[in-house]
């Protein structure tokens, strides 16, 4: 792919300089530290919020350490999708408008390598987030509540980045196809109201993109069903792969629409 490297180098640059780099991981971080401290400090923020009847205590459900970490994967699921999907959804397609995208076409480079560029530097920035997230979970909830068994923890880790590389494909690939506003709705609308349609029906299948986070936690409390998470596991990849070459064929052909 021509050019590559020098678009890589552009993306990373653009990232640095718009902060992405440390504030997306910061609102991961603070996602995933919220669960365990709300949870354990319930009692003493309601007492500190005052209007509690005198005498007046709350049973707490007794949590073990998978069911806060699943806690915070459901904050990422909501508002971390939201953050991740509204800070790329316009990065081609605002190029495209604004002109910018005209000094690259009339270059020697590859479609390829200016959507892949973009891709891996999303990537990167998605897994360093959910790391953060992960790792701000993980330590409050283990000096909190307890300990995880490392494997199952790092497993259920890089099952949910499958599905964040499923989420960053669709959205290059809404921006390359649309104009920022309807690539940003057109994102939101695929992967939240898939997520609402597999919370409401999914019972009925047990193979899915949209299953992947909920198959990490199952993969830590040891009731997962292999064969239907290597199923969606491996669907989730293949998809992944045809949005991403639906992203490159639809960011050629919609270059004559670049504004001059």
């Amino acid at each position: 792919m021509r050019g590559f490297t020098v678009l890589l180098q552009k993306e990373f640059r653009e990232a640095w300089r718009s902060w992405k780099f440390l504030w997306i991981p910061l609102v991961f971080a603070l996602l995933g530290m919220s669960d365990p401290l709300t949870n354990y400090y319930m009692m003493d923020i309601l007492n500190a919020v005052g209007n509690v009847p005198e005498g007046f205590e709350m049973l707490m459900p007794e949590l073990m350490p998978v069911d806060l970490l699943q806690a915070s994967i459901g904050q990422f699921q909501t508002i971390g999708l939201l953050v991740l999907i509204a800070s790329f959804v316009g990065t081609i397609s605002k190029e495209r408008a604004s002109g910018m995208a005209t000094l690259l076409y009339v270059r020697p480079i590859s479609f390829g390598a200016y959507f892949m560029s973009k891709f891996i530097v999303m990537s990167t920035i998605s897994f360093i987030s959910i790391l953060a997230g992960f790792a701000a979970s993980v330590y409050y909830t283990v000096v909190l509540y307890g300990t995880f068994e490392i494997g199952s923890l790092m497993a259920s880790f890089f099952t949910y980045f499958s599905w964040l590389l499923f989420v960053i494909a669709v959205t290059l690939m809404m921006s390359a196809t649309f104009k920022t506003v309807v690539a940003t709705a057109c994102a939101f609308a695929f992967i939240f109201i898939g997520q609402i349609l597999d919370a409401l029906v999914g019972a009925f299948w047990t193979i899915s993109p949209w299953k992947l986070p909920v198959y990490g936690v199952q993969l830590m409390r040891g009731t997962m069903e292999m064969p239907d998470y290597w199923w969606s596991l491996s669907i989730t990849l293949v998809i992944t792969l045809i949005c991403m070459s639906i992203g490159i064929l639809t960011m050629k052909k919609n270059a004559s629409m670049t504004k001059i």
